[in-house]
């Protein structure tokens, strides 16, 4: 009985330290992040400061990991950053609502939105040019000024 009930404190401060570790690294500034931090997420310095916590956590996980990647991956993280900190805030919350969109639909029409994004970076400019004219709706104002 007793032992029970040591096992369970000991189980709630482990697991009470973790979110304290996890809230305390979320909430670090700019100025605290490690060097190897600091230059997988230099597209986010601006901005590192008036992220949210988790957001922190997820960027912090991201240059975790980095260098495990192969260096197609990591460029590949490095291009997401840079322009994922180009984007305002609004074309933000909207980025998220379509990959959240994007991760509810059934496996087969990912794979051929997939294939229609290929397709469409295989074309030519001039019809892609078309394309972004014909649907504005579909890739916005800020596609027809590139």
């Amino acid at each position: 009985m007793v032992s029970a009930k040591f096992a369970l404190v000991i189980v709630c401060l482990f697991l009470l330290s973790g979110l304290v570790y996890a809230q305390d690294v979320a909430e670090q500034t700019w100025s605290q992040l490690t060097d190897s931090q600091r230059k997988v997420l230099a597209p986010l310095a601006a901005d590192w400061d008036t992220l949210r916590p988790w957001q922190r956590e997820k960027m912090l996980d991201i240059a975790r990991d980095y260098p495990k990647m192969d260096a197609q991956h990591q460029e590949r993280v490095q291009k997401n950053l840079s322009n994922w900190s180009r984007m305002t805030p609004f074309e933000r919350e909207n980025a998220r609502k379509k990959y959240q969109q994007f991760q509810s639909l059934s496996p087969e029409k990912k794979l051929e939105l997939r294939n229609k994004w290929i397709e469409y970076q295989n074309l030519p400019e001039e019809k892609r040019e078309a394309l972004r004219k014909a649907y504005p709706e579909i890739y916005g104002k800020e596609d027809l000024e590139k």
